[in-house]
């Protein structure tokens, strides 16, 4: 029997959680998480990790596993989350992956695009441009110079931005000319499932989701972690806003619409990064997962 990866993919609180449990029950399996911002355990109530109720549901791996005081970078998660499943494929013909962060998703399913090394200087120039012009200055070079990745990417994550500018200035070509390269062929074979709704409907979601964040305890999550701010693990959102409230930039108010604004944009580019993948089978978020178990059966050898 094909040993296969089912990859749960789509915009932020469309229900890939749900989805992804209802299919390892189904299959007697277990998930795999590819949220990488729901690998560090201080980081609970701001990266929406799933319940404890959900978390019984299903055997669940690479979630709230490490500290955000660790280094850890999509490679390390791709060779850790390949061990994993090795070991499960020994006992389980299917695993479940789920996740809205694509570029970690890529990694486990068709490798790590190879980039050419460029000097330390230009990241130190990146990083200074950033201290100095602030994070507006690294999204306008980035537009200039890839307007494809700019498209796609998450444009309020610094190290992203840097990560994306070091390679266009060291080698004079985009970022993105070096992520359509041949992949590797993995030892099971793969499908991605991807949940979508109407977008005003994501974007309803999306701010009843930061409400119910707040209610249950998100700003005092966010001012014991604002003494770390700056490790690399925090330059995300619904924490970024709030310390820029603590430090007196946004009121209150202000800081919880960034949050809401900042997570629809970062919705609205993970649907940019998934459309381009054609491979992709799609469905509308509420789908019985009946229609969902037989259209997978219909396009895999299971």
């Amino acid at each position: 029997m094909n040993k296969t990866l089912l990859a749960v993919v789509g915009p932020t609180a469309i229900g890939k959680t749900a989805l992804g449990i209802k299919l390892a029950n189904h299959f007697n399996t277990e998930i795999i998480s590819a949220d990488s911002r729901q690998f560090f355990k201080e980081m609970n109530i701001g990266t929406a990790v799933p319940t404890s109720d959900e978390l019984k549901a299903a055997p669940h791996h690479f979630i709230q596993h490490i500290s955000i005081t660790d280094t850890y970078n999509v490679g390390l998660f791709e060779a850790e989350a390949l061990s994993k499943l090795d070991h499960l494929f020994k006992t389980k013909s299917i695993a479940v992956m789920v996740g809205g962060s694509g570029l970690y998703v890529d990694a486990v399913i068709s490798g790590l695009d190879d980039f050419p090394d460029v000097a330390d200087e230009i990241r130190a120039s990146l990083k200074e441009k950033l201290e100095q012009e602030g994070i507006q200055s690294l999204q306008e070079e980035l537009k200039i110079c890839d307007p494809d990745h700019y498209q796609s990417m998450d444009i309020n994550n610094p190290q992203r931005l840097i990560r994306a500018l070091e390679i266009c200035r060291g080698t004079g070509k985009p970022y993105s000319s070096f992520t359509a390269q041949k992949r590797v062929k993995r030892n099971f074979q793969s499908l991605k499932i991807g949940l979508t709704a109407d977008r005003k409907l994501i974007y309803d979601r999306i701010n009843k989701r930061v409400n119910l964040m707040v209610e249950n305890g998100l700003i005092e999550e966010a001012q014991s972690l604002y003494p770390q701010r700056h490790l690399n693990a925090l330059q995300t959102v619904g924490y970024r806003e709030l310390f820029a409230h603590f430090e007196g930039e946004y009121d209150l108010e202000q800081a919880i619409s960034e949050i809401k604004k900042n997570t629809r944009r970062f919705a609205k580019r993970q649907l940019t990064w998934y459309r381009r993948d054609d491979s992709i089978l799609w469905f509308e978020h509420n789908t019985p997962i009946e229609e969902i178990i037989q259209a997978i059966k219909r396009k895999v050898s299971l």
